[in-house]
């Protein structure tokens, strides 16, 4: 042995964390959008909870990302803590499946070239060829995590068959049996070397493949590792414990604790069942015999999975224990900060679930905005104070919203890798925009109508009259840019732009009428201004709606993104039927409705 063989081991070992990263990211990606949605979903019994956490840890490959994202969930409220319980369990089983891929390493392939191929030492340059191909040679959305999984997967296992060769050399040097031996005289020295060695790498399953590459050596004993497989469980689910902690809530802190107190429940009734059994003379037959990458695999899924199956009835036990050992804290005072918290930083590892706690915060932005513009509009005809405040109170609602959605998308943009995430989080600065815009006209408006208040003096009934056609216009033109965002609605944004012309062309109209009423002295020049700010700022209003609608159209269509201008230009030449459908059938239903408010005065 030299210091080769231990640069090859540790060079071995770095591939192989690289390599799970990479895949279990590549997992994430392309599938945490229909996890997110079948977490939010789960309800019922915890057998349904357990079924969904084992099933969503084989997918992403990491129980703390499941656990973390499970936290997360509990702490927005979406899922309680009790439905939590049953997919930390779950969770704790699903994590045995990388185990069982890894046993790979024990096949023998000397029966059939089939085997051959699906021997690591074929199967891994394979994975790398497969991969490389679909990344350089594949152009679409979902070909980049699918190549990254697959190069992953062929990393993961060049960095095993590394750790293989270099455990060899060590093997023929006595370091390892000698190392092991010790451990399987002192089942707690092995508890403990195996809680250190996962807290330090971050994950039961890769904890697990290092274990896994030394059982190749074949010096190995069930006796020697069953300690150190047990006290894997406790040293990752700490790290999972402080990530749930992170800028948590009490309830979202309380699924990291459930979390260590079931792996140490697993780990005393692991430890006190073997070494009774061991003590009966049952396990004399394999206690000493060698065991393998398959051995291992096995005994971790046993392990968990029995503890599942008489651990789950007490799911109850735990959360109450957690709430003994977590205290809540004091409700916050403001109504939408239980929402402003679901933008929890434990949500950025995991994209899906973090644009969609951000879509939430905009969606609620948005509405604020329409309802204070309503209100506003409600003043200019009668003022009330009461309203006032509330509009001011909603606008430093929205003010508050856009800097907690910009923060946290700063915060995300440093994780995403792939182009439609991008888009999202360029889709959503500009909503924060915009809707931050709606508010601030909103409230324009409103000192606009207390100004109205303050002189005691109010506009002609004509010029009232057209004011409430234009406010029906502006209603109608919010409502399509809500939903376009709401629902991502290529339908109603497409219906916005043409609006936003006649909105202008009335503004025009509304300005000359406003003239020639100061002219003929129906209004008074001291309201002259008022009315024309009035006018602008639901000018204004149509521009906010147009950036909505075509940042929509642009996040639907590739190529507009970076040719607005020109594709604005090209609806108002006259090119679009469609456009022209729409404006012409808008024009003049509202400008009917014009002329008809000016006949029944």
């Amino acid at each position: 042995m030299n210091i080769f063989n231990v640069i090859t081991l540790f060079g071995g070992l770095a591939m192989f964390l690289y390599g799970m990263r990479m895949m279990g990211d590549g997992l994430k990606a392309s599938s945490s959008g229909t996890l997110k949605k079948a977490m939010e979903r789960i309800t019922g019994t915890p057998v349904k909870a357990f079924l969904l956490g084992l099933a969503v840890t084989a997918v992403v490959q990491s129980s703390t990302a499941t656990i973390v994202l499970t936290s997360g969930l509990v702490g927005a409220g979406i899922i309680s803590l009790r439905q939590s319980l049953g997919i930390i369990i779950g969770a704790n089983v699903g994590t045995t499946v990388t185990g069982q891929i890894i046993r790979l390493l024990d096949l023998d392939s000397s029966g059939t070239s089939f085997l051959q191929f699906l021997k690591p030492s074929t199967l891994a340059p394979l994975a790398l060829i497969i991969g490389i191909i679909i990344i350089m040679g594949i152009k679409s959305r979902d070909s980049g995590k699918a190549g990254q999984i697959i190069v992953g997967f062929g990393i993961l296992f060049s960095g095993l068959l590394n750790m293989s060769d270099a455990v060899g050399v060590l093997s023929d040097s006595g370091i390892v049996e000698e190392l092991f031996s010790k451990l399987g005289d002192n089942p707690l020295l092995g508890y403990l070397c195996g809680a250190g060695v996962a807290f330090v790498v971050q994950s039961s399953s890769a904890t697990v493949g290092i274990l896994q590459a030394f059982s190749t050596s074949g010096q190995l004993t069930f006796g020697e590792i069953y300690a150190v497989l047990v006290g894997i469980y406790l040293g990752d689910c700490v790290t999972t414990a402080i990530v749930c902690n992170i800028g948590a809530k009490p309830e979202a802190r309380r699924v990291g604790v459930v979390n260590i107190l079931y792996n140490l429940s697993k780990s005393v009734m692991i430890l006190t069942v073997v070494a009774l059994i061991h003590h009966a003379g049952l396990l004399d037959g394999f206690w000493n015999q060698a065991i393998y990458s398959g051995g291992i695999a096995n005994a971790n899924t046993v392990f968990n999975l029995v503890c599942a199956v008489l651990l789950l009835p007490f799911v109850g036990i735990y959360e109450k224990l957690s709430h003994k050992l977590v205290k809540d804290e004091p409700v916050a005072a403001g109504k939408y900060d239980e929402m402003l918290d679901a933008l929890n930083p434990v949500f950025i590892s995991t994209p899906a679930v973090a644009f969609g706690r951000c879509y939430d915060v905009l969606l609620v932005m948005c509405q604020l905005a329409r309802t204070n513009i309503s209100r506003a509009f409600d003043m200019v005809t009668r003022y009330d104070p009461e309203m006032m405040k509330l509009v001011e109170e909603d606008e430093d609602y929205i003010d508050a919203m856009a800097d907690r959605v910009s923060n946290y998308l700063v915060d995300i943009s440093a994780t995403i890798t792939s182009h439609y995430h991008v888009e999202i989080m360029n889709y959503y600065f500009s909503a924060i925009t915009e809707f931050e815009r709606l508010g601030d006209h909103a409230l324009n408006i409103a000192e606009i109508a207390a100004e109205l208040n303050g002189k005691e003096s109010a506009f002609s009934k004509d010029a009232l009259s057209e004011l409430k056609v234009l406010w029906e216009l502006l209603e109608t033109i919010l409502n399509h840019t809500g939903e376009a965002f709401r629902k991502q609605n290529l339908t109603e944004a497409r219906q916005i732009e043409p609006l936003e012309q006649v909105v202008d062309d009335m503004v025009n109209v509304l300005k000359e009428n406003h003239l020639e009423r100061l002219r003929s002295g129906q209004c008074g020049v001291f309201n002259g201004p008022e009315f024309f700010n009035l006018l602008s700022e639901a000018e204004r209003i149509s521009d906010v709606c147009s950036n909505v609608g075509v940042a929509t159209v642009a996040r639907a269509i590739p190529g507009i993104h970076h040719q607005v201008h020109d594709y604005i230009s090209m609806l108002h030449s006259g090119s679009d039927e469609e456009f022209n459908r729409v404006y012409r059938n808008t024009h003049d239903t509202y400008f009917q409705y014009l002329q008809s408010q000016h006949a029944g005065e």
